[in-house]
């Protein structure tokens, strides 16, 4: 490799921060913002008279995220690890708050209102927790009692139980608790806890699981939630089953995808988001980019998101620290696992389940929590720099 070409990379890979990422997630961004506007024009011109509503919210709310992105940039990661105790305490009181008081909508209590703007606070929870996990684990590992099955296992997931009990049991939000519950065990994974130890403590669980379920189904007030989760199952193996019910959100997603066909029909174009596809601007916008931009635009999207994956591996094995290796793959899982079962919704390759995608899915939380995210994720990939 030449001098000159050895340059130009280094440039991208080894300069004062990760441009590769902050190239890569201002495409995203910028992708995920013109989507917003086409998926959700027939939706807002419907509910408001005014095509632009949902897109100018999100643009602002991708504004704030890029100004808190910068800032956390510059802020060194390591001061977080101070007020880990305060962080969770916030945490933990402003989700349990929200499962009381918080406003409600679809059968779930998720948002509270701030001056105007409804906040939901299990987005917020989601990077929250992968920063006080990641300074749990680090203690635990610099004392030499990650291998220890208590410490090292049962210990750490005893500050999940809270998260859970508030975001799934008083928010009914399986999908953030699933996604808090696995970036968790990865954190563990990676920060040294026995693969041993899972296998024993999820032989456990799925006993402890067994009984549960066998106690709520003679427990008829409990039966909604369950018979809920089992039509989705249902409607995931046949669609047309139930057409003009449960099936009908998924086969619009699919009639998208494969009217899209290898270029789609041009941006703009989309015919399902014109009130076939419901809230397309939300978790089946991926749906309305394959009809508009074809398997082509789909890969692109997609190979963005793994290139981000890769990138954010590559800053997490340069950190300075485990607490800075563990803080950049939980950021990691929290984008790249979203990615993933959003697009494999989308798709029916699995059950539907309410996730967005990343820089795309309208909602002003989680797009200031990614960016914010980001911002984090950068800060550490400068300090590492100085190895």
């Amino acid at each position: 490799m030449t001098k000159k070409k050895e340059n130009r990379i280094n440039f991208f890979t080894k300069g004062s921060s990760d441009y590769i990422i902050i190239i890569v997630v201002s495409i995203l961004l910028a992708l995920g913002l013109i989507m917003v506007l086409s998926a959700s024009s027939a939706t807002a011109l419907s509910e408001g008279g005014d095509s632009y509503s949902y897109f100018r919210r999100q643009a602002m709310a991708a504004g704030a995220g890029i100004v808190i992105a910068i800032v956390l940039s510059k802020v060194d990661y390591r001061i977080y690890r101070k007020f880990k105790w305060i962080f969770y305490v916030i945490m933990i009181a402003l989700l349990f708050l929200v499962g009381f008081t918080g406003m409600s909508a679809g059968g779930a209590t998720r948002w509270i209102n701030i001056g105007g703007f409804n906040f939901q606070p299990s987005e917020l929870a989601k990077l929250v927790f992968i920063l006080f996990f990641a300074s749990l684990m680090s203690d635990l590992k610099e004392s030499g009692k990650i291998k220890n099955f208590f410490w090292g296992c049962i210990f750490p997931l005893l500050f999940l139980i809270p998260v859970v009990i508030s975001i799934y049991v008083l928010q009914n939000h399986f999908s953030a608790t699933f996604v808090i519950c696995l970036i968790s065990v990865i954190q563990m994974v990676v920060a040294g806890t026995k693969i041993s130890h899972f296998v024993v403590l999820g032989a456990l669980g799925v006993g402890a699981l067994g009984v549960f379920l066998s106690a709520k189904s003679g427990n008829s007030s409990s039966g909604s939630d369950s018979s809920f989760r089992i039509g989705r199952i249902q409607t995931w193996l046949d669609p047309w089953s139930d057409v003009t019910g449960d099936g009908w959100q998924i086969i619009q997603s699919l009639y998208a995808i494969g009217s899209g066909g290898l270029f789609g029909a041009g941006l703009g174009q989309s015919k399902q988001k014109y009130l076939y596809l419901p809230e397309p601007q939300n978790d089946f916008i991926f749906a309305v980019l394959a009809e508009e931009l074809g398997y082509i635009g789909c890969l692109v999207v997609i190979i963005l998101f793994l290139i981000f994956i890769w990138r954010g591996i590559v800053i997490a094995t340069r950190a300075q620290d485990t607490f800075g290796t563990l803080i950049a793959v939980g950021i990691v899982s929290l984008i790249g696992i979203q990615a993933i079962i959003n697009i494999a919704v989308v798709t029916n390759t699995i059950p539907v389940t309410g996730m967005q995608l990343p820089f795309f899915s309208y909602g002003g939380t989680a797009m200031v929590v990614n960016l914010a995210a980001v911002g984090i994720l950068l800060n550490i990939a400068r300090s590492a720099k100085k190895k």
